[in-house]
């Protein structure tokens, strides 16, 4: 029997008392997390905001399977918020999609989700009206001859089928009950009505595709209510990324069981905590980089130079610069690519690693100086 198929769905329910304590630490990182963001100034504000939401968008597909070009995200969500960054390009129609999807959710978390909002990310998630190859119902709920909506895995003939949602007939009173609850001014903190959202979302399971994308963004539009800010400084998603089969274990083990969920809860609670404590990261990414750019701009350096910074400063570039990856990065000759790293070598921006010869490879100063 799955969840939804109990008597008492969708009144859940959870023990208040066994999550008390972590509860009450949440909030609490929270506001010093909060804190501690207030106190370095706009620019580098929405410089630690800009690298949240970024990876939130990117970690949320790649959960999916879904590989996105972490730089046309940043380059979307810098456009659209109007931050004035270096190297922006072009983002396809897919990221366009997700970003929108995820700032309207984070940026206008006090407007109210209604069916049509669902409906405006749905067609956003989806910009050509196909999952992959497939054509699926854009914009509105899947219906009975899309055929029941199963989670499986395994190769065909051997498939193991992890959750089975509500069939499409039910799927209009059991979204009216949802979005009754999610907007009531219920007596539950946001950060549970999170952990709630996200479970009671992806078990409606109401689209052909994208349901557990739009499920994280309802828990992220939860997480910005119990923040009362549109800038996010910490990922969850980027967390449910790092602990991705523990998530999918979580969810099928709550989803096999009864509306008790406080096994759930507890889990999300403990996920976000983790997920809170690697935005001390982010933060300390952020601090370093302006520091770093404090420095190097008291004698500015030409823009060949300040791309090549910028992209060792991203998180997701692997291994050392050297001459010939300059070269191509910056579209230029290796003469220059030499000159350029021999200069910021001089200034002490670049430090050469041990090894020499066709291995000369550099790096930036360490975090700790």
């Amino acid at each position: 029997m799955w969840i939804h198929q109990h008597q008492n769905w969708p009144n859940l329910t959870w023990a208040a008392e066994d999550l008390a304590s972590k509860l009450a630490d949440i909030r609490h990182r929270q506001g010093r997390l909060l804190g501690r963001m207030e106190g370095l100034g706009f620019e580098l504000k929405r410089e630690a905001s800009l690298s949240t939401l970024t990876n939130d968008v990117v970690k949320s597909s790649a959960i999916e399977g879904e590989n996105l070009n972490l730089e046309e995200v940043r380059s979307s969500i810098a456009r659209r918020l109007g931050i004035d960054v270096a190297g922006l390009i072009p983002s396809s129609r897919d990221v366009e999609g997700i970003v929108e999807m995820m700032l309207d959710a984070t940026q206008q978390f006090s407007k109210p989700l209604t069916k049509d909002r669902l409906f405006d990310w749905h067609a956003a998630l989806f910009p050509t009206g196909r999952s992959g190859m497939q054509r699926i119902t854009v914009g509105g709920w899947r219906t009975i001859d899309a055929g029941p909506m199963q989670v499986v895995s395994g190769p065909i003939g051997k498939e193991k089928v992890h959750f089975e949602a509500p069939s499409a007939d039910r799927l209009e009173n059991e979204i009216q009950a949802f979005l009754e609850w999610f907007g009531n001014g219920h007596d539950i903190d946001p950060v549970i009505k999170a952990g709630i959202a996200h479970l009671w979302f992806v078990t409606i399971h109401p689209f052909e595709d994208g349901n557990g994308r739009i499920a994280r963004t309802i828990g992220d539009m939860a997480l910005a209510r119990a923040d009362g800010t549109q800038d996010r400084f910490y990922s969850l998603s980027s967390q449910i990324k790092a602990e991705r089969k523990d998530y999918y274990d979580q969810l099928e083990k709550q989803q096999r069981s009864t509306p008790d969920i406080t096994d759930w809860l507890t889990w999300f609670l403990d996920c976000l905590g983790r997920a809170i404590s690697n935005a001390e990261t982010t933060l300390g990414n952020v601090l370093f980089k302006a520091q770093l750019w404090d420095t190097i701009n008291q004698k500015p350096v030409n823009e060949r130079q300040r791309l090549i910074i910028n992209r060792l400063l991203e998180e997701d570039f692997e291994g050392y610069m050297n001459t010939s990856k300059y070269a191509k990065l910056a579209k230029c000759s290796n003469d220059t690519a030499l000159r350029d790293i021999q200069e910021l070598k001089d200034r002490g921006i670049f430090i050469q690693n041990p090894g020499g010869g066709r291995s000369t490879s550099y790096r930036l100063p360490d975090r700790n100086g």
